[in-house]
């Protein structure tokens, strides 16, 4: 073992106190830092520290240094069954996922070139380790145990591998019975396997995980059935039988915002209404003509839809005097929605998607951007609005 990488894994069985075993002829360190993870319960960030070998990653948290350890480990993630995905949440930026069979973690990077390193740095992980595997099989002429699995089967992972929790922030009504949280009589839980965010009555279920070494965790009415079959006469079960009709409004935000011609954060107000509201406005590909508002990103039933055809957008007549900056509004008889973006990019957008729509132009890859400014160039100086500094919204602007 060459003596670099002898002394490298020597300082970090230092600094972290002499709690693991990570000294062996076999173990390589590839990288360590600091980096931000993101809370799953309300996404704000936390000081943690990394360390990646070439078999797994060390997820740990300062404590105060004694006998020179710094850090302590909290969770550990094997590199066989780990993935890595980039976020495309321009919410939040710099992050990237990493999910393990043991935890799933939200991780954010202060910078680019941080996050850039980091993520070259797993990725080489991982193909190394998938590069190991093959040559072993081809010796062997074994397959791994989890490719004995059909590839189409249902779940197959669903209890062996940590979930993705679903912020609680991101979730405004329970995603399987759909009723509306509140903190007295309807609070929220994590199904510890899946990660959706479900009420108590939606969760009574308890268990075992695999990836939680078979630990007894709560669990959904949906997950506990993949797993242990039908649970019985349980109160739950009876809101999600199939015979249920859906409603029209049963669109899942998160998805629909996948495949959406635009989609963000609004504040909006009806008009004679007594002020404005914030919510998560939708307009999907497959309905161009209509507008889904969700109470937030990731709930599975919209609050309201609007069909747009017949709706003309413009500013704010002379008399209307908002409080608010960048303000549009569309009219169709005696109704008025007044809508505020926190950008003027974002609102030349949803006036350019919206006008279409309210004439009734379906949705195709034709025009361009620039032309949709020419379209509605007038309209939008006829606002006057200048920009503030945007909450970053999630925009996919595909007109």
């Amino acid at each position: 073992m060459p003596f670099e990488r002898m002394h490298k894994l020597l300082k970090v069985y230092e600094l972290l106190g002499g709690e693991e075993d990570i000294v062996s002829p076999t173990k390589e360190l590839i990288k360590e830092g600091h980096i931000l993870k993101l809370s799953a319960k309300n996404g704000t960030t936390q000081d943690r520290y990394l360390i990646l070998f070439n078999d797994r990653l060390l997820y740990c948290v300062p404590r105060l240094r004694l006998l020179g350890q710094k850090f302590s480990v909290r969770a550990r993630i094997d590199v066989d069954g780990m993935e890595l995905k980039e976020s495309s949440n321009l919410n939040l930026p710099r992050t990237f996922l990493v999910s393990g069979k043991q935890r799933s973690l939200e991780l954010q990077a202060r910078t680019e070139e941080e996050k850039k390193d980091w993520v070259q740095a797993i990725n080489s992980t991982l193909l190394k380790h998938e590069q190991t595997l093959e040559t072993f099989k081809l010796l062997n002429s074994t397959n791994r145990e989890d490719e004995d699995t059909p590839p189409n089967s249902p779940n197959v992972d669903l209890g062996k591998r940590a979930p993705t929790p679903i912020r609680e922030k991101e979730v405004t009504m329970c995603m399987r019975c759909q009723e509306p949280f509140n903190s007295i009589t309807k609070r929220r839980h994590h199904c510890k396997a899946c990660g959706h965010v479900v009420c108590g009555k939606c969760s009574e279920f308890r268990a075992r995980l695999v990836y939680d070494n078979n630990r007894s965790n709560r669990v959904c009415t949906d997950c506990y059935v993949a797993l242990h079959g039908v649970p019985g006469s349980s109160p739950a079960c009876s809101q999600h039988t199939p015979q249920r009709r859906r409603s029209i409004l049963e669109k899942q935000a998160s998805v629909a915002a996948e495949n959406s011609v635009i989609c963000s954060f609004l504040h909006y107000m009806e008009k004679g209404g007594k002020g404005w509201h914030k919510a998560w406005f939708v307009v999907p590909e497959n309905e161009p003509l209509v507008l889904y508002i969700y109470g937030a990103p990731q709930d599975v039933k919209a609050q309201r839809s609007l069909p747009l055809i017949g709706f003309e957008v413009g500013p704010p007549e002379a008399g209307e005097r908002p409080d608010r900056r960048h303000v549009f509004k569309i009219t169709q008889s005696h109704l008025s929605w007044y809508f505020s973006p926190e950008t003027e990019e974002l609102q030349r957008r949803w006036m350019a998607v919206l006008g279409r729509a309210g004439r009734g132009d379906t949705f195709c890859p034709g025009p361009t951007l620039s032309e949709d400014r020419e379209m509605e160039e007038a309209p939008v100086a006829a606002l006057g609005a200048t920009a503030e500094p945007p909450e970053s919204p999630q925009t996919r602007d595909k007109t």
